[in-house]
């Protein structure tokens, strides 16, 4: 059996029984932690907010723990007891819960921004840190420079999927379709077994949280879930990338890196303070402009599942002309998306809203 086919069927035995049972145990530790996220991790909505009633925030800790307890012992039953010496996966796990602990202490009291990114800073260069030496993004770069880079891209990535969980259903509109992608990537050799199998229960757990969180929410992922979702997301895409993939994993999260991007970019050149909160992401001015929530998240999953798919496609059709074409058609499809939301619906839609 080929390399391709042993990554196939390992990934197809386990998605079934690792997406049931990271939604099964998010929703579960979601009800039985509901009690306390109500007492003690209340979002009370202030004039930046895009929610009306205090709402609890804290379903990220439900959602990390199923994932990484579903993802270690799905590697363990494949890798046996060698899984205890991997140092960078212990790294990876680490990372994940230190900054699911600093997201946790900054929903329930607020912190400095310069802590918070020197604390992420460090997790992320855990995780760069020990990187297989071979695995190169950059092979033209030095290594030293390369691993720094990955280190600022992945600290950029944490944040921006931060930044992003916004509004009702906007992290599930993103990370279910890319963590989807990603898996398939994995059946196809793309991404390593162990990314293939955080997906998939990534994908499960994100899955799980979604009825509590879809419009009008009754629960927020909150920084104890954005931080480290972040994190291991960009981590599955760097080992993507570092299997000669870069195209491939550019495409998925194009929304989210153009949105937050350029409103970085704006903000920087009004001058603005970039760590006070905001409305001024497209996706925020979507709803200024007269798009219900459930209209732009429904946008922005549509996007990203478009967007999975052209990166999947890059690695099924290795070709440079398929990947020439990939990266401008999804350029192309998140420009229409944010120019779309950038200005007002017309006034028929929202006669046809109101009526």
């Amino acid at each position: 059996m080929s390399i391709e086919a042993q990554a196939w069927q390992t990934l197809s035995d386990a998605a079934l029984p690792l997406i049931l049972g990271t939604m099964a145990a998010t929703a579960a530790l979601i009800l039985l932690l509901f009690p306390l996220l109500r007492r003690y991790a209340l979002a009370r909505p202030v004039a930046r907010s895009s929610h009306k009633v205090p709402t609890p925030q804290g379903g990220g800790i439900a959602v990390i723990a199923a994932a990484l307890v579903a993802t270690i012992w799905a590697a363990y039953s494949i890798e046996g007891p060698a899984l205890a010496s991997d140092l960078h996966l212990l790294a990876v796990v680490a990372a994940t819960i230190g900054l699911a602990v600093l997201g946790m202490t900054d929903d329930i009291h607020p912190m400095p921004a310069g802590p918070r990114l020197v604390f992420q800073a460090l997790a992320v260069g855990l995780v760069v840190a020990t990187l297989p030496t071979e695995l190169r993004v950059a092979p033209a770069l030095p290594f030293v420079i390369e691993r720094v880079a990955l280190a600022f891209g992945l600290l950029w990535f944490v944040n921006l999927v931060n930044f992003m969980d916004g509004i009702d259903w906007m992290s599930v509109a993103e990370i279910v379709p890319v963590t989807a992608g990603l898996a398939v990537l994995s059946g196809l050799g793309a991404v390593p077994p162990l990314g293939g199998l955080a997906a998939l229960a990534l994908c499960g757990a994100m899955l799980g949280f979604a009825p509590f969180n879809r419009p009008v929410a009754r629960l927020f992922l909150g920084d104890v879930g954005s931080l480290p979702i972040g994190l291991v997301a960009g981590w599955m895409l760097v080992l993507l990338a570092g299997r000669g993939h870069l195209i491939a994993a550019l495409l998925p999260p194009l929304y989210y890196l153009a949105d937050a991007t350029i409103t970085l970019v704006r903000r920087l050149a009004k001058g603005e303070r970039l760590w006070e909160a905001h409305r001024t992401h497209f996706y925020q001015r979507a709803l200024n402009n007269g798009f219900t929530v459930g209209q732009v998240s429904g946008r922005v999953f549509l996007t990203n599942v478009v967007l999975s798919l052209l990166a999947v496609a890059t690695v099924v059709a290795p070709y440079p002309l398929v990947a020439a074409l990939a990266l401008p058609a999804g350029a192309i499809l998140v420009a229409l998306v944010l120019v779309r939301f950038s200005h007002p619906r017309p006034a028929r839609d929202l006669a046809d809203r109101k009526s």
